[in-house]
């Protein structure tokens, strides 16, 4: 099986692995867990809003590519019918973000345009924890992945960072899937972000800019696009000087907010690139959004190395198993 079955898996393995630790202090993980590299998935394994939310944009996605050639319309109709869905299932019990929580609500009011339904002002990590699909759909074009991304984030998080981050989230899993090296992922992602800095994808977002205090809508994307250089930044000096036995939320973030949740991330699979149980192991083994991190150096992983990363042992228990094998396989 191959890198989407891989990515999924990892991304539900690590939001399992980084659920017990999520709000804990490494001390206190420590005392019934002394090693991070032996950190055990829990018994039964079962994950967070952060898959839930994964599940919920596939299942939209792969309706929207059902119908056609994946357009603005054809993605937010059924998106925002699993977002809402979601929102409302008596298993979203996962102690979710008050942001999905509050705009799903706003996406039930179906009278009410999808950007006004927005939260400009929150970029928490929300909105590219449940991303990675986009980045596995080969037929997707570049654009396409995208503006996507951007959209299925404003649903909920419509700041700028938030855009941007779920846009380099999913650009990230799409390079590691189609199988560049690691070591060749930070150069690409600047130049990615830099490429993009100043474009607002009307046609994907529509007037979502103008529901923000910016100027211009250029100067709207640029500020989110300017944070995620920010956080490369501090991502370029990490890899230059850390080692894997030092918590990764101590050095580019705790995770929260969607640019550190994304680097954070990243960090933890560039310190441990061959080896994607221990990657995951270190994402949650840490003192911010354990779960989220995890989840998303999962997805990083599995994408790189495919579905025999992970132990059968994991896999054969991991929830949602079923539906994440059949995505998987679709878009394998």
């Amino acid at each position: 099986m191959g890198a989407a079955t891989g990515a999924l898996l990892g991304l539900a393995i690590g939001d399992a692995l980084g659920h017990p630790t999520e709000f804990e202090e490494i001390e206190h993980i420590a005392a019934y867990c002394p090693e991070w590299r032996e950190l055990p998935l829990p018994e039964p394994a079962l994950v967070t809003d952060d898959t839930q939310m994964t599940l919920a944009l596939a299942r939209g996605l792969r309706t929207a590519l059902e119908r056609g050639p994946l357009t603005p319309l054809r993605l937010e109709r059924p998106l925002r019918e699993e977002f809402v869905d979601w929102w409302r299932s008596p298993s979203n019990n996962r102690a979710p973000g008050q942001t999905c929580l509050r705009s799903c609500w706003r996406l039930s009011r179906t009278e009410r345009r999808w950007q006004e339904a927005s939260d400009t002002g929150s970029k928490g990590c929300g909105a590219n924890m449940r991303v990675a699909p986009l980045g596995l759909v080969r037929d997707l074009t570049l654009r396409q992945m995208s503006g996507a991304a951007q959209l299925q984030s404003g649903l909920t998080h419509g700041h700028p960072t938030a855009l941007a981050a779920s846009d380099l989230t999913a650009y990230t899993v799409r390079l590691l899937a189609d199988g560049t090296q690691p070591a060749e992922l930070p150069a690409r992602l600047r130049q990615y972000a830099h490429d993009n800095r100043t474009r607002y994808d009307e046609f994907w977002l529509g007037d979502l800019a103008a529901h923000a205090q910016d100027r211009t809508p250029e100067s709207f994307i640029t500020r989110g696009w300017d944070e995620c250089l920010f956080v490369l930044d501090r991502l370029d000096a990490a890899l230059a000087r850390v080692s894997a036995d030092a918590d990764p939320c101590e050095i580019t973030g705790q995770g929260w907010i969607a640019e550190e949740a994304f680097a954070t991330a990243l960090l933890c699979f560039l310190l441990l690139p061959d080896d994607p149980v221990a990657a995951v192991r270190r994402a949650a083994y840490s003192s911010g959004d354990s779960d989220s991190i995890a989840c998303l150096t999962g997805a990083f992983a599995g994408a790189r190395h495919g579905a025999a990363a992970w132990p059968a042992a994991w896999t054969d228990r991991i929830e949602y198993r079923d539906e994440l094998l059949a995505l998987g396989a679709l878009w394998d």
